[in-house]
């Protein structure tokens, strides 16, 4: 399928699922980084003609993401007339809920990257009830279904999920087709959680086109570190256990 296939098949599909809600939404709101995933969905997001609102929301993250982030808002709000751009600094809260965990022994370096993702999720939903919106996903296939990459109950929550069938390669070549600064089309990819700005590669331990590889090649040297990888998140990719009640 070629990218201006899959621009349309997405497009469309975000547009009919919209149409066939019972009360149907009138907003879209994507969470923009400055990285080519949310980049390329906020885009699409803005393609339906739907209004779309595109969020940054900082948290003491590095300059360069805080100005990638404007720099895609600003050119959704030159491109199409129904975007909006928005900036909100969850800085001040993040830092007060740290300093309160902190000084009552619950600190975590783990849980307080995972806090960021969730205050996030928190504002997205906040701005989609005052605006009758839906809350977009941003994550790729690699990522929501191969490794489970992101955070339970932060950028995992979400009401729909456009790109979740989307190979990080598969990311990048639609997002170039469609004109994405080339600022954010080579920037390391990061979740933006940690203070020393670790990339997703670090993190991981393998490269987007390693895990593509191990994904679908099952000799592939990188195998094994990918179903490792895997089986740790396998409990954010499958349903919540629950507890059923035996009949007799």
């Amino acid at each position: 399928m070629k990218n201006q296939d899959k621009i349309d098949f997405i497009v469309g599909w975000i547009t009919d699922y919209v149409s066939k809600m019972p009360n149907p939404a009138k907003s879209l709101v994507v969470g923009i980084s400055g990285g080519i995933d949310s980049a390329l969905t906020s885009t699409l997001a803005s393609m339906t003609g739907l209004r779309t609102f595109a969020l940054s929301m900082p948290i003491t993250t590095n300059s360069n993401n805080s100005n990638l982030s404007s720099v895609h808002g600003k050119w959704l709000e030159d491109k199409f007339t129904n975007s909006t751009f928005m900036t909100i600094d969850l800085t001040s809260t993040y830092m007060e809920f740290n300093s309160l965990l902190t000084n009552s022994a619950q600190a975590s370096d783990l849980g307080f990257a995972n806090t960021k993702s969730r205050l996030r999720m928190v504002t997205l939903y906040q701005v989609a009830a005052a605006q009758s919106g839906l809350v977009v996903g941003t994550g790729n296939k690699v990522e929501d279904f191969g490794v489970g990459f992101y955070t339970k109950y932060g950028d995992g929550g979400v009401d729909i999920s456009p790109i979740a069938d989307l190979m990080k390669s598969e990311v990048a070549s639609i997002a170039t087709t469609l004109g994405v600064d080339e600022r954010i089309l080579h920037a390391p990819p990061t979740d933006g959680l940690w203070d020393d700005d670790r990339t997703d590669e670090v993190q991981l331990g393998l490269s987007y086109n390693d895990l593509e590889d191990a994904m679908e090649n099952e000799s592939s040297i990188n195998r094994s570190k990918y179903s490792q990888i895997r089986r740790l998140n396998l409990h954010k990719m499958e349903p919540i256990p629950v507890c059923k009640m035996p009949k007799s």
